[in-house]
């Protein structure tokens, strides 16, 4: 073979490498609390919906790489003190679900309006296209609390004019074996709703 031709084949070789590595560039994050995490799952790593998001994506022709960032226990004020990690990571697209443990634990709803509006700054500031996911509190919250703590989330979205899914469990908790014994955390079979009422909303963030 001549040596023009290993050169050729040498270069081909190397634009496909360069093709492959940019395309594993592309990652989603899902950055939550225990929600995101997996808590409870017997193997969060693949049970928990941003695992399936990314094989529902992968299916569709969405080659992400999709990252679970989610920490439990974690508040607004832990999302805000995690944020330079995830914009480090240069996601292409952040699906935010923070707020929950802010309202179980009954913190001020103003700060966790602030820390919201940091996080979705700072991700919009690194020019990260970003999916807001809101969630409710129990019934014994109070429905002016309940309603006032949703409002959070539209008004958030509304500022910062990013899409918004209003809350996490739609159509999910409902379902029958989709919530697990805490009455708070999603089941597999929860977690694989969740991704699949998501991926529609996550789809105009991304590019095949």
């Amino acid at each position: 073979m001549s040596t023009k031709k290993i050169r050729n084949i040498l270069l081909l070789a190397l634009c496909l490498i360069a093709t492959h590595l940019h395309a594993a560039e592309k990652t989603l994050i899902c950055f939550g609390d225990s929600i995101t995490a997996g808590y409870g799952l017997e193997d969060p790593a693949k049970q928990a919906y941003p695992a399936r998001i990314e094989q529902l994506l992968a299916s569709r022709g969405y080659h992400y790489q999709v990252l679970n960032k989610g920490v439990s226990g974690n508040t607004t004020k832990d999302a805000v003190s995690r944020l330079n990690s995830i914009v480090a990571l240069h996601p292409e697209a952040v699906l935010v679900e923070f707020g929950g443990n802010d309202g179980l634990r009954g913190l001020s709803m103003e700060i966790t309006r602030k820390n919201l509006d940091t996080v979705l700054t700072t991700l919009q500031g690194a020019h990260i296209r970003i999916l807001l996911v809101g969630i409710t509190l129990p019934p014994n919250y109070g429905a002016d609390y309940i309603q006032s703590f949703a409002a959070v989330y539209r008004d958030a979205a509304a500022k910062h004019h990013i899409p918004l899914m209003p809350m996490l469990y739609d159509k999910v908790y409902t379902v029958p074996g989709t919530i697990q014994q805490d009455g708070i955390h999603p089941t597999a079979k929860g977690s694989q709703l969740i991704a699949e009422h998501l991926v529609p909303e996550l789809l105009p963030l991304l590019h095949k």
